[in-house]
């Protein structure tokens, strides 16, 4: 199924943007880990829309019910079962869009994937609302790697030509990371919203760069060829809609630069080897090597747009002008910085597990 992901774990996600509800089963956990419903609350809430003048009006309060998997605050070793019932939704704003699908969506290519059975309303399956099951599950995981010692932080690295700084790449400042708008430098934060405010006021949309670190991993995580950390990391942040694309480390830059200068040397601090620089990220043949995993991913602009579009009728098959209604984020790339978080926690949790059973087996 697509809408499954994991080797160790097994994550699936369910639910339409305008039913019922939309949640997730997360099975291979293991029993005994504990659960603070509290703390992931606060990262949901993140994430959740109808919040802020630079998210969609469409206000969720995104709260979840476990229905299985958790016992007294810890895990219990069955798969865990949650579901956030849709509130707040409007689904006769996207009646046209079975018949004239709109630039840039899934409309178009869903109608010919299902036959016109998709659900169209607010995206269905497709929609950046199913980004909340997953931060359910990411959240989670997030809260056992730090039990571990392991953190994962992202913040907006750019909005449209707005910038931020990177992190520091040997030593990356979680804490340094804003939390009402997640920048480091609060100067680029304003600029950037000053760019959401223009483009929402000229019914137009703007995309954005987010960058996610990760510290305290330890080296040997992850395989070679098709098991890498890049490859399971680059799966699961391509199935957060509006991803175009995924750099780790310096990305493409080291296509422009030679051996000497992108390979990382090596050195020892206090007992430990490391590197002097961090231009592969953290990884070295698909495998950590204990420095920050940093990885980059472009958001694309919100398809949805209130200004007149060229689309077509499918039932005509004749050129037509859209006017999308509904209501819908100027820009996503805030409110996609928890969900990242959430991608790469999952992921990273789910090779951990499979690092874990290989030791087992070896011992």
């Amino acid at each position: 199924m697509s809408s499954t992901y994991g080797e160790n774990l097994k994550l699936s996600i369910f639910g339409q943007s305008h039913g019922a509800g939309i949640g997730m089963t997360l099975d291979g956990i293991p029993a005994g880990l504990p659960v603070d419903t509290e703390k992931l609350q606060i990262f949901l809430n993140r994430r959740a829309p109808g919040q802020n003048d630079w998210s969609t009006p469409r206000r969720e309060e995104d709260r979840p019910e476990f229905l299985a998997g958790i016992l007294d605050g810890y895990t219990c070793g069955a798969p865990i079962a949650a579901v956030i019932h849709n509130k707040n939704t409007r689904s006769g704003d996207y009646r046209n869009l079975l018949d004239c699908p709109r630039p840039g969506h899934a409309d178009y290519t869903a109608n010919i994937k299902y036959g016109g059975f998709q659900d169209a309303a607010g995206g269905g399956h497709f929609s950046g609302r199913l980004t909340a099951p997953l931060c359910i599950a990411g959240g989670l995981c997030k809260q056992w790697l730090e039990e571990m010692g392991i953190c994962i932080g992202a913040h907006i690295l750019a909005i449209g030509e707005c910038g931020d700084t990177y992190f520091d790449p040997i030593d990356p400042e979680l804490e340094s990371i804003h939390s009402d708008f997640p920048v480091l430098d609060p100067e680029a934060g304003a600029a950037m919203r000053d760019c959401i405010a223009q483009v929402r006021s000229a019914g137009d949309s703007v995309g954005g760069i987010i960058e996610c670190a990760v510290t305290g991993l330890p080296a040997g995580i992850g395989e070679p060829m098709f098991g890498g950390v890049e490859s399971r990391i680059a799966q699961i942040v391509y199935g957060i809609p509006a991803v175009k694309g995924v750099e780790f480390g310096i990305g493409f830059d080291c296509a422009c630069l030679p051996g000497s200068q992108s390979n990382d040397d090596f050195t020892i601090l206090d007992g430990k080897i490391v590197t002097q620089t961090n231009n592969a990220g953290g990884i070295q043949g698909g495998i950590t090597n204990g420095m920050p995993e940093i990885f980059t991913a472009a958001i694309k602009a919100t398809p949805s747009i209130s200004c007149p579009q060229k689309s077509v009728s499918l039932s005509r098959m004749e050129e037509q002008t859209l006017e999308i209604k509904g209501r819908h984020d100027p820009c996503i790339v805030p409110r996609a910085v928890p969900v990242m978080e959430a991608a790469a926690a999952i992921a990273i949790y789910d090779m951990i597990l499979g690092n874990t059973q290989t030791n087992r087996r070896k011992n």
